[in-house]
Formats: C-alpha cells, structure tokens, sequence
C-alpha cells in the first residue's frame, strides 16, 4: 500500500514520501522514469506526475537524450532525471527524519515486547 502523508523535513519544505522515494531512487542510479518505477514499485501515473513536481520545485532536473542514440538502440529517447544541489540537500534532511523516527519505533516496539 502507498503511503499518503508528508514526513517534515527539518527545514520549512516538505516532501512526500513518494517524492522521496523519487529522489532517492534517483540518487541511487535510476536516471529515467521507468527504471524509477522498476526500483520504487510504483506505476507510472504516480512517478511522471511527481517528478514533474519535483522538476518544478527545481528538486531534479531533466533532460532528453540525443534522438540519434534512442533510434540507433531502436527504443524511444530517453529522458534523464539528476538531483539538482537543493534535491540532493532535501533528500538527505528527508533520510534524517527516517532515521530518526526508525530508531523511535524501534525504542517503542523494543520497550513493547
């Protein structure tokens, strides 16, 4: 089930749990839309919506490859997301609160059983 709420992130934005997934996908290597859908789990009418976002937000940036190469491998262009600076600063306040609240529940579930 995908989860619909925002996390707060330590500075004034906030990113939804898709959107960082998004961009943590991104960071690991997964450069076009659908090999983030392949690594996220997500369909398609989630991510492009998204990354669309995220591009607004200048959280990624985008760019299409040469036409030339798509045709040459006989697939249609590619195109290619990348963390922008203020992306890769918001994924990592974003995995902070992760673990910050990972080592919360496990205390809470620790102190449970």
């Amino acid at each position: 089930m995908l989860l619909r709420y925002t996390l707060a992130m330590s500075s004034t934005a906030k990113l939804s749990y898709t959107s960082a997934m998004i961009l943590a996908s991104i960071d690991a290597g997964a450069v076009y839309g659908l090999s983030i859908m392949e690594l996220t789990g997500l369909p398609s009418g989630t991510v492009y919506p998204a990354m669309r976002r995220l591009e607004a937000a200048k959280l990624i940036t985008a760019q299409w490859e040469d036409e030339r190469i798509a045709t040459r491998e006989l697939r249609p262009a590619r195109k290619y997301y990348k963390l922008t600076k203020s992306g890769a600063q918001a994924l990592k306040s974003q995995i902070a609160d992760w673990l910050t609240f990972e080592a919360a529940v496990r205390k809470i579930l620790g102190d449970a059983t």
